[in-house]
């Protein structure tokens, strides 16, 4: 009973075929995707529902690629969101597809709907037809055009196939209702002329269908049960249904289209045109950079597919639009990692400590947790000599009320080490903070000395200077000051301070581990080492800091 009550809207859909044995009690599903850009974490939302779905009813989902805009195109995008999806954790099996491959099937389709007086070329310009179309008050206008013959009709598009005209000379256009109250049914346009190469059928077409035509002939080509898409395609779903009511299914089944609220996130960019901008502008590095909602951002970022499903699967399948606070996407994440993660310490931004009553030249090795939520992941050992180094902002020559890190006279334990004493800071010429010099208590070892227990309020991270691993850290902020509202210029909402890079030192640990692998950086948040990192330069980015605020905010 509670499986039932937790069902999704679709589902319950998807339920009532399934009684009614619409498609055989069949479950098909597609993931659709334009291949003029790089995916972002909407897409995540899609392909999780669509795969997800099938999977829990036993069914299959397709992967089609809607090529049918060659300007736009590219191999590039085929094989990025190829990657994306199979690292999302799924299997289109061998059922890949491209709206390429129906493209002959398409144009015979045309032909019978010029034929059965149900579509007709036009002369009208791109403006014209938008101007005729008429307004959600007023009815459109029927074009000069409308009423050729169907022996001109067929001439005309047999002529468009042929090259015989330029782009947007004329158009192939479905003869519906001119006075529709819904605009997508005042005789849409079926094809269009791009004289443009196709990253697979090259030169042999110069004429291609509009997504809205290509689309509904797919699925039923595919013998795709429910057709999932978001909510902005509502208003074509007639436009869907009329596509298909002359295409001969032998069992009479043609697909369902269902609709569910698209994914928005605070602080994200989820278009892809505007993310293409930013990549065009030079404002951030490329598709895949980790400050990017892309899949190739995220991934390269160090987020991981079972947090994006996981959030997925938490924000749950709507009809109404919403966002969602990028959160409760950070909470998924650290619930993911927190677990499975080791724990090093690493100094982001560095301050050397000298122990002046420690011994020159001695040393020791410490022993740590990799993880104290896990204790399979063991232990390590850490070194411990003279030179330390600490956080910058553990120090505060003047502390305010309730700091109880390091200060002048002021004592602080640290972690797995010794109780250390500020006892005198050195400054350079303009007065930044250089070198503290400290005390230590030999008897406060944490585990072993005489005064292992002695309490002080404060406890730091620390990396020891003698073989320390320099490493620059990435730290990215939200790519927009604020939520993009798509009103206005939304670039003036990038945020100026979205990355940061310093200059840490880690400990020994870190040179251990290759690209890819992930850690928590005590104090700091996860981190995730970078394709960037070579042989001699070691880069991390920041995945998600530590602050929990969604928990929080549940709170209160």
């Amino acid at each position: 009973m509670d499986q039932e009550l937790t069902k999704n809207f679709i589902e319950n859909f998807i339920d009532e075929d399934n009684e009614a044995n619409t498609y055989g009690r069949r479950v098909h599903t597609r993931f659709p995707p334009e291949p003029n850009g790089y995916l972002h974490i909407g897409h995540a939302k899609s392909i999780c529902l669509n795969f997800g779905i099938a999977q829990k009813y036993g069914g299959m989902t397709n992967l089609r690629f809607d090529d049918t805009n060659p300007t736009k195109e590219g191999v590039e995008y085929v094989n990025a969101i190829k990657k994306d999806v199979e690292w999302l954790g799924f299997s289109w099996d061998d059922r890949l597809f491209f709206a390429s491959d129906y493209f002959d099937i398409f144009y015979d389709y045309a032909v019978k709907l010029i034929k059965l007086g149900k579509a007709y070329v036009d002369d009208l310009t791109g403006d014209q037809i938008r101007e005729y179309r008429g307004t959600f008050n007023e009815p459109g206008k029927e074009s000069p055009f409308r009423n050729r013959s169907v022996e001109e009709n067929l001439r005309l598009f047999t002529e468009m196939k042929e090259g015989k005209y330029k782009d947007g000379e004329k158009v192939l256009r479905a003869k519906i209702d001119m006075a529709s109250p819904n605009i997508n049914m005042r005789d849409p346009v079926l094809y269009r002329i791009v004289h443009a190469v196709h990253h697979r059928t090259g030169n042999k077409w110069c004429i291609y269908p509009i997504y809205d035509f290509a689309h509904p002939l797919e699925d039923a080509i595919e013998r795709v049960t429910h057709s999932i898409c978001t909510l902005e395609f509502e208003d074509h779903r007639p436009l869907y249904n009329w596509c298909l009511e002359e295409w001969e299914d032998p069992q009479g089944q043609k697909p369902r289209q269902i609709e569910f609220a698209r994914l928005n996130i605070t602080q994200m960019v989820m278009s892809k045109r505007k993310l293409r901008l930013l990549v065009e502008k030079g404002i951030v590095s490329g598709w895949d950079d980790p400050r990017m909602p892309t899949i190739a951002g995220i991934r390269r970022r160090g987020y991981t597919p079972a947090a994006i499903r996981d959030f997925c699967e938490r924000i749950g399948v709507a009809k109404a639009d919403s966002t969602v606070d990028a959160a409760l996407l950070e909470y998924c994440i650290r619930e993911d990692l927190k677990l499975k993660m080791p724990r090093l310490m690493t100094v982001i931004d560095p301050l050397k400590v000298v122990i002046t009553n420690y011994p020159e030249g001695g040393t020791e090795l410490m022993e740590a947790d990799n993880n104290q939520e896990n204790e399979a992941l063991g232990k390590r050992k850490i070194s411990f000599s003279r030179t330390i180094y600490i956080e910058r902002n553990d120090f505060m020559e003047r502390p305010v009320k309730k700091f109880f890190r390091l200060a002048p006279g002021k004592e602080v334990r640290l972690k797995y080490a010794y109780i250390i004493k500020c006892e005198e800071v050195i400054k350079d010429e303009s007065g930044r903070i250089t070198e503290l010099r400290c005390t230590y208590d030999p008897e406060s070892r944490s585990g072993s000395g005489a005064n292992a227990d002695r309490k002080v309020k404060g406890t730091l991270h620390w990396v020891n200077a003698a073989d320390a691993v320099d490493v620059e850290v990435r730290l990215y902020d939200s790519l927009l000051l604020d939520t993009d509202s798509g009103d206005g210029d939304f670039l003036a909402q990038v945020n100026p301070k979205s990355l940061a890079v310093c200059h840490g030192k880690a400990e020994r640990a870190l040179a251990a581990y290759g690209i890819g692998d992930k850690f928590q950086f005590l104090r700091q948040g996860y981190f995730v080492i970078d394709e960037d990192t070579t042989e001699d330069h070691l880069v991390v980015n920041r995945i998600v800091g530590l602050r929990d605020t969604w928990a929080k905010m549940q709170k209160k």
